[in-house]
């Protein structure tokens, strides 16, 4: 970790001074590296994302210097352009959540639905959902998850698929299956790849119960979903399912 960044934790954090730590822990040539890998182009579903270059490592890390920020400072920091900030942001969020009694986790859930506009980068929602929305709606209602499946933001469809690896891991597959039937006719790559692969973490518990819903819906499935969702199959047998979903056909 930067110098800067070992010498802070003595010092009780501010959105004002975490911001200032992050620019002095900000790498030019990573942030680079960074908006490409995140496409933040002209036209891409990363477009103005502002990275200054700092891995997800030395992220976690620092946030062991942050102390228990307040949910008004944890807002602050989340309405941040600096995606590293929004990312801080989340993951402190998901710490406060599980460490909160029911009305803090309440406020948590709240704030972050409230927020999904801010939660707008892949990393961002697959880092922090399963451990808010996901937690918080395990043993309740759920229909949140519907509502936001049926969202038109990529990121809040995508925040409804994630969430359900909470429930994949206490071995309730039902929402994953039912979210990801919803998604089948997504146009988004990013949907198509987070389906998949909460498909293929189902799998991973209940086989049987991934190969009738495949053997459903495989027809209409994105290909990269399909992909996604079979990778931990025989290859003889990933190539038999995709023989089941049709080639996209190429612009001319």
């Amino acid at each position: 970790m930067p110098k800067r960044a070992a010498k802070v934790a003595d010092a009780q954090k501010t959105p004002r001074s975490i911001l200032r730590d992050l620019q002095e822990m900000g790498d030019p040539d990573k942030a680079v590296i960074l908006r490409r890998f995140f496409k933040t182009g002209k036209g891409e579903y990363g477009e103005g994302d502002c990275f200054i270059g700092i891995t997800v490592p030395v992220l976690r890390k620092y946030s062991k210097c942050c102390g228990l920020l307040s949910l008004d400072d944890c807002t602050e920091l989340l309405s941040s352009p600096i995606h590293e900030a929004r990312f801080l942001a989340v993951i402190l969020l998901a710490d406060r959540y599980r460490r909160g009694d029911a009305t803090e986790k309440e406020k948590i859930f709240g704030l972050y639905l409230k927020n999904t506009k801010r939660i707008n980068q892949w990393d961002l929602v697959d880092v922090s959902a399963p451990h808010i929305v996901g937690a918080h709606l395990f043993s309740g209602d759920r229909q949140t998850l519907y509502h936001l499946a049926k969202s038109d933001s990529i990121w809040e469809r995508r925040i409804a698929i994630v969430s359900t690896f909470h429930m994949i891991r206490k071995n309730d597959l039902s929402d994953t299956l039912a979210i990801a039937e919803i998604l089948s006719g997504d146009s988004e790559d990013l949907i198509h790849k987070a389906t998949g692969w909460m498909l293929r973490e189902a799998g991973k518990r209940d086989r049987n119960a991934l190969v009738s819903f495949l053997n459903k819906y495989s027809g209409r499935l994105p290909r990269t979903m399909l992909r996604y969702a079979i990778e931990k199959f025989p290859q003889k047998e990933r190539a038999c399912w995709m023989k089941k979903t049709p080639k996209p056909v190429k612009q001319v």
